[in-house]
């Protein structure tokens, strides 16, 4: 089956080789400036945790010349901020590349990204955040440039970029549960067995909060952090809350995703990019509550994690490796039906309150191991080492 995969690329390739050749052309007369060792391909810089991934590795390397090009039209600008530093260099393009209408336009600029790659006096690295535009460029651009792609979770894009495999030198995924399931995938599809070892492990990082020793609050209140998709599965928390008698609080753009009916009884924070009052927010909560039906390993639980807070959460992605239920947390089955979810999830709240002895001692444990497992060292010692490979 693969092999079919790599003929239609091909076949693509050979279809829109003259919009990528006029694109080409357009980038002789419309020069990138400046020359860049590192090229960052991103989709979007509004909020979420992909975004806060990207802005962390695209700051790792102060003493290169960056330059990041998003490809998506991103829902507000909230997060553009975190992706600024003196040696980074910004263009949005995803007028051009993301309309349907004038798709021509993301053919044109797949040959005018490649020509500005391809003038760089000095070879640069190029990285694919989880990008569509980034897979579609990847045939473009020569042999000796090196690419590096970045993927979050099984989704969509598991499927979109196996062709476009060979041309990747390195795989960045960052959790166990979703290599393994890429490594399914490639066994369905009869992709070569040396592709799978070119994926890396790099689990992320957070910046730990200095003061540790905070006091947490008595009330029981939970909190979530996240977007209103629908896998996420927002209105669960605000059910859990209602069915536990207990306040709960939402941090990110979740709103229109909490049924009416229940939106009177819980708070709504909006959307926070200021890191002190994102770190307020945290400390102001008991528990970080996740719900959904898939995931890779939340930023949101380390984060929470690293203030003390206890961790309610179905049992998704590489959760249950840092999640032991009645140890640091309480892992929910994600299989059962919704109504179960919210009934196992209010019993467990039930105990904690009735013994809060539990709770601070989850807090301690929790800080203690976000500590060891979750700093940000290893994290941009791994990303450093693989982006700079064979680089002065």
């Amino acid at each position: 089956m693969y092999p079919w995969l790599i003929l239609k690329r091909k076949l693509e390739g050979i279809a829109i080789f003259p919009f990528a050749l006029l694109g080409r052309l357009i980038a002789r007369f419309r020069p990138l400036r400046g020359e860049y060792d590192i090229f960052f391909f991103f989709p979007f810089y509004h909020v979420g945790g992909a975004e806060k991934v990207h802005s962390e590795i695209a700051k790792l390397f102060p003493e290169k010349r960056v330059v990041i090009f998003f490809t998506k039209k991103s829902v507000n600008d909230a997060m553009l901020p975190q992706f600024t530093a003196p040696n980074i260099t910004v263009h949005n393009i995803g007028a051009y590349t993301d309309n349907k209408w004038l798709y021509f336009l993301n053919l044109i600029w797949r040959g005018r990204a490649a020509a500005y790659i391809r003038r760089q006096r000095a070879t640069p690295v190029v990285f694919n955040g989880q990008c569509n535009f980034a897979y579609k460029l990847s045939p473009h651009l020569r042999p000796e440039v090196r690419q590096i792609e970045l993927i979050h979770a099984f989704t969509g894009f598991s499927y979109i970029r196996l062709p476009f495999l060979p041309f990747y030198a390195a795989t960045v995924m960052i959790s166990r549960e979703s290599i393994q399931r890429h490594l399914d995938l490639y066994k369905r599809w009869k992709v070569p067995a040396h592709f799978e070892q070119r994926i890396h492990l790099i689990m992320n990082g957070i910046p730990l909060p200095e003061a540790t020793g905070h006091s947490l609050p008595r009330e029981l209140s939970l909190l979530y952090v996240g977007r209103g998709t629908s896998e996420k599965r927002p209105h669960l928390v605000a059910e859990i809350a209602r069915a536990a008698g207990l306040p709960a609080a939402f941090l990110g753009p979740v709103e229109d995703a909490i049924p009416a009916g229940l939106r009177p009884s819980v708070h709504f924070y909006g959307e926070q990019t200021d890191a002190a009052a994102i770190d307020r927010i945290y400390r102001q909560h008991r528990v970080i509550t996740i719900t959904s039906e898939r995931e890779g390993f939340p930023m949101v639980i380390m984060e929470a994690m690293a203030r003390g807070l206890a961790v309610l959460a179905t049992d998704v992605g590489d959760i249950p490796y840092h999640v032991k239920s009645g140890e640091n947390g309480f892992l929910l089955n994600h299989q059962q039906p919704e109504a179960a979810i919210v009934q196992e999830a209010a019993q467990c709240l039930a105990y904690w309150k009735q013994h809060p002895g539990q709770l601070d001692a989850i807090a301690a444990a929790n800080i203690r191991y976000a500590r060891e497992h979750f700093g940000m060292e290893a994290f941009a010692q791994a990303y450093r080492s693989l982006l700079l490979k064979d680089k002065a």
